[in-house]
């Protein structure tokens, strides 16, 4: 049963009962706030018109009506023109033993639609970094969500493999490498591109304090300094494809591409396609060509190609440079083309940081403006907000970042540490601890990222991470393993955890304001009392509700592109869980009906759990 729907029909039949049919009138229905008692609410002001009644009267008239006329709503209040109805105990029983039986709960059914999400996106010149690490999380469990909600995710990456940063790490390892390799120096090789990186920076700015101190501007000391010269140099001779530059350009990318695989496969998270911006910026050349024709774009006198977009409330926007070489829009125009080409895509998603902005906001519309609006409205830019530290921002160039394997490796040996000190770890084997260790290290620093509102700037604090108390990705893991350690003790004495409900019989309704246990406390409770409502206590009926919500959660965090609505509801069940735990027995429960319901109702509990926590990319375990 869907109990939305259930609850719309229900109201709807009964104000036409009273006050006459609406053509398209809607209802306003909405769950009950939290303070008030009632499950959903009836807003009653917009039938005031066709009741001819004060708000007061028509939710009293409205409520008594379906309280005799409809069985399942048991019970209902006014607070003004607010109409709180209460269903019976046996509609959330009913309600429980479909969400039991269905092997795909939470699971939307197939939409139609293919999505591309692209995440990821790192430059050659550099190793991932705490700023990555939140841009991998993020896009690979939208990416999760997406396909939850039944859409046929692809999952894309776009390697930045050429301009002028990447020609800054090669033209530094040339000139001050020494032949140095990822085998010689025992580095990964992203770390050692990155090194390179970091060492033509602090040569450039060497230079540029030698030509200001000779009397040059800053400006023009950036733009005459002899490595930035050489640099563009290398640029040139890579577009042209100088065979001494090409191949060490391939060479270099090479030790980055195997140093990224390695820190993904750590972090967990993996893409269908790969695409290489030296791969698309040739196509994203010929769209400029085709746009000069057009008339679209326009020739400056040093030979550069622009758009000109202050009628449309922007400014002027470089496509391609004075010496033909390409910049980031040029690409991203022939990435995007070949994309949706290719894949015949319905929708398109960039997550890339809010820096960008602007540039997506440029690129949908120059590509509206070549005439590929039919798609180009289909391009959504999920913008987010960058990651800091206590200490402040983080600068690549400067080598001021927190790198993504060394922080990985730290959140693994913390979870370790604590998990240890607490205890969690003394029923685990040494094999069962490393897995733990692992998952509770990657576990807090996924959750810790993924709670936050995408559009938010974030401060990580790592130690805050790991906690097991708390809005944190460990408490969630401990609440599964918790409750997977009672199923398996329930099993091991050989208890049965089946609930006896026929889901395909409707339930009977409960006798009115029960709110207790029947006084039979005697083993196998007839299955009727069980369809009926009457093992519920009201703290099992708010888990269920709970429950029940789990796939709107996911269609509300699909339609967002947000993974914090759903952070924010699997920390609240698990949270109720242990509520709910705490103040009442399990295993000793005496009655053989009320244990098993119990049971099977944190048996649902531990999915839910894990379902949500997959979207967000957390496994959990099974024992802590």
């Amino acid at each position: 049963m869907n109990i939305e729907t259930f609850i719309s029909d229900a109201v709807r039949r009964t104000v036409e009962t009273l006050y006459g049919s609406s053509e398209g009138e809607e209802l306003q229905i909405q769950k009950t706030r939290k303070e008030f008692e009632g499950d959903y609410t009836l807003v009653t002001f917009p039938l005031l018109r066709r009741s001819r009644k004060s708000p007061e009267a028509t939710a009293t008239e409205i409520g008594t009506y379906m309280t005799d006329n409809v069985p399942e709503i048991k019970g209902f209040n006014v607070i003004k023109g607010f109409l709180n109805l209460s269903l019976d105990a046996s509609v959330w029983a009913a309600r429980f033993a479909e969400i039991a039986a269905d092997d795909r709960f939470g699971q939307a059914a197939p939409s139609g639609r293919t999505v591309m999400v692209e995440y990821s996106s790192p430059n050659t010149n550099k190793p991932l970094h705490l700023g990555h690490i939140r841009n991998n999380l993020l896009g690979y469990s939208v990416a999760q969500i997406l396909a939850a909600n039944g859409h046929h995710v692809i999952k894309a990456n776009l390697v930045n493999d050429r301009g002028i940063h990447i020609c800054k790490s090669m033209l530094a390892w040339k000139l001050y490498g020494n032949g140095e390799t990822p085998a010689s120096s025992g580095m990964k090789g992203d770390h050692l591109v990155g090194k390179y990186y970091v060492e033509f920076d602090k040569h450039y700015k060497a230079e540029i304090k030698e030509l200001t101190a000779l009397g040059q501007s800053e400006e023009e000391a950036k733009k005459n300094a002899p490595i930035m010269l050489q640099a563009q140099e290398m640029l040139r001779k890579w577009e042209a494809k100088d065979p001494e530059v090409y191949s060490l350009w391939e060479t270099m990318n090479s030790w980055v591409y195997e140093g990224f695989d390695v820190t993904y496969k750590a972090l967990g998270v993996d893409f269908d396609k790969v695409y290489h911006e030296s791969q698309t910026y040739l196509l994203g050349k010929s769209l400029v060509e085709e746009g000069l024709a057009k008339g679209v774009f326009y020739r400056r006198d040093d030979n550069s190609v622009w758009i000109d977009l202050t009628g449309d409330g922007l400014d002027e926007k470089l496509l391609l440079r004075g010496d033909g070489t390409s910049v980031y829009m040029t690409q991203d125009l022939g990435t995007a083309f070949r994309r949706f080409e290719d894949n015949k895509l319905d929708d398109m998603i960039y997550v890339v940081g809010n820096e960008q902005n602007y540039h997506f906001q440029v690129l949908k519309l120059v590509l509206k403006k070549l005439g590929y609006a039919d798609w180009s409205d289909h391009i959504t830019h999920l913008s987010y907000g960058m990651v800091e530290l206590p200490e402040g921002k983080m600068k690549s160039r400067e080598g001021t970042v927190v790198d993504a394997d060394d922080l990985i490796a730290d959140m693994v040996t913390t979870a370790r540490e604590m998990s240890a000190e607490l205890g969690k770890l003394e029923s685990c084997t040494a094999e069962e601890a490393d897995a733990v260790s692992t998952m509770v290290g990657l576990g807090a620093l996924k959750y810790f990222i993924l709670k936050v509102d995408p559009k938010k700037t974030m401060l990580f604090d790592p130690r805050e991470s790991i906690d097991f108390n708390g809005n944190t990705g460990p408490f969630i893991q401990y609440t599964h393993a918790r409750i997977r350690s009672i199923l398996r003790k329930a099993a091991e004495a050989g208890i049965d955890t089946a609930l006896p409900l026929n889901t395909s019989a409707q339930a009977k309704i409960a006798q009115p304001g029960t709110s207790t246990r029947p006084e039979n406390t005697e083993a196998g409770i007839c299955q009727s009392a069980v369809e009926s409502g009457q093992l519920l206590l009201p703290e099992e009926i708010d888990l269920i509700k709970t429950l029940s919500e789990y796939p709107a959660t996911v269609k509300a965090a699909g339609d967002n592109f947000a993974p914090s609505i759903i952070g924010a509801y699997v920390y609240e069940l698990a949270k109720q869980f242990n509520g709910y735990y705490h103040d009442h027995s399990i295993l000793k429960e005496e009655n053989d009906g009320v244990r098993r319901l119990r049971l099977q109702l944190a048996a649902q509990v531990a999915r839910v759990i894990r379902s949500g926590m997959k979207l967000l990319g957390i496994e959990v375990p099974e024992r802590m």
